[in-house]
């Protein structure tokens, strides 16, 4: 069984790819908004 096969047809292992990706560009979103704020605090 050829595993990059398996994981470029699998509908399941896209699906949780996609998942994972978005789970990811949501935590990078939520950094850079807190770093953004953090550092433009006004004091």
């Amino acid at each position: 069984m050829d595993l990059l096969s398996m994981l470029t047809n699998d509908p399941i292992v896209m699906f949780s790819f996609g998942g994972l990706g978005v789970v990811l560009a949501i935590c990078a979103y939520y950094i850079y908004y807190f770093i953004t704020h953090i550092v433009n605090d006004k004091k």
